[in-house]
């Protein structure tokens, strides 16, 4: 789709304008896919307002054809050097370059050519990637509609007697089988008091009866990233299960409706951190409200308190308020959805009552 990266690599030229930069050097692999479709593992890419360059080595004359066919290709060795000279010789004055990304060694050696003044550009292309177009919301739809669907055949398998780890197999085979290209990260199943860690890893232990199991997983679709936690119980529930149970879904509830273009990060995270915090839980909700997603499971922005950032048109993010009882048992329920002018589109559907299995 070259219309669409160029769409892209021009919004980074306007805001490398904003900067008083005349090009970037791209060497994050992500971002250099992201401007021009390259999936290679070695590559960086020159974008400066006459046009873009890409380098990377012979193993990807082929590919970088196919995926990258309206810029300009270099292939060779030393990709971030001979961009950097393609620099200086084309009279660019001031290039801005990953500096989250470029190690201090490489920066020296790049510096030491015949380049113009390297100038760090911050996180310019990561900000850019917060907002989606219309082909990255259409992968992440569908990479959520395959997690909605690999769940829901998973469901009659969640009983007594299934270790959390043939749990965790079963579902991202699910994923694969439903069209998935994988996990979009390590699956969590945390059952009865392992359902109190955030992060729990899948151990052998074995569901019972009474168990909070909580999943927390996601299909990865032709790069793009779904993510989603559920809570069920295998019954009958104890009324403290119903109890915080009701309270996370209404902290999530509180979230999602916060939802809108122009509201900072830290107001979503409060609108739910408070519900919380009124039911006497505060102490047990210990990590940030969501995340974006897209091409990473965790990308800008990030709601959490006291953030400032303004969500924008086309925006993806993650809504997960939790409460962890160490030793008893936890609940999380997490959606994954797009901030629009016109709504809110809740982009993972299965549903948010309690399951009793």
């Amino acid at each position: 789709m070259p219309e669409m990266h160029a769409a892209r690599r021009a919004r980074l030229v306007e805001a490398l304008a904003e900067q008083e930069l005349d090009a970037m050097l791209v060497t994050r692999l992500l971002n250099v896919r992201y401007l021009c479709g390259f999936t290679g593992s070695n590559a960086a890419l020159l974008v400066t307002a006459a046009g873009a360059v890409l380098t990377t080595d012979g193993r990807y004359i082929t590919q970088s054809a196919q995926e990258s066919p309206d810029v300009e290709r270099a292939i060779g060795g030393g990709v971030m050097t001979a961009l950097v000279e393609r620099a200086g010789a084309t009279g660019i004055g001031r290039l801005g370059f990953e500096a989250h990304e470029m190690t201090v060694e490489q920066h020296t050696a790049l510096s030491a050519k015949a380049g113009p003044p390297m100038v760090a550009a911050g996180r310019l292309v990561e900000q850019l990637r917060a907002v989606k177009d219309d082909a990255e919301i259409a992968l992440l739809r569908e990479a959520c509609a395959i997690g909605d669907r690999a769940f829901a055949a998973l469901l009659p398998a969640i009983t007594v007697g299934r270790s959390e780890r043939e749990l965790g197999v079963e579902l991202e085979a699910l994923m694969r089988g439903e069209g998935g290209d994988g996990p979009s990260f390590e699956t969590i199943v945390a059952s009865g008091p392992h359902s109190a860690i955030p992060h729990h890893r899948p151990t052998d232990r074995l569901v019972e009866r009474g168990d909070f199991v909580k999943f927390d997983f996601g299909s990865l679709y032709r790069g793009y990233h779904a993510d989603m936690t559920r809570t069920v119980v295998i019954g009958p529930a104890a009324d403290w299960q119903h109890e915080i149970y009701d309270v996370v879904r209404r902290s999530q509830q509180a979230g999602v409706d916060t939802l809108a273009v122009g509201a900072t990060t830290g107001e979503i995270d409060l609108a739910a951190r408070v519900v919380i915090d009124d039911a006497g839980f505060g102490d047990h909700f210990t990590h940030s409200l969501g995340h974006g997603v897209g091409l990473e499971i965790h990308e800008a922005p990030t709601l959490s308190s006291g953030g400032s950032d303004r969500l924008a048109d086309r925006t993806p993010v993650t809504v997960e308020p939790g409460i962890y009882l160490e030793g008893r048992g936890g609940v999380r329920i997490e959606d994954t959805l797009v901030v629009r002018e016109s709504g809110i589109e809740l982009l993972t559907t299965t549903t948010k009552d309690l399951l009793v299995l």
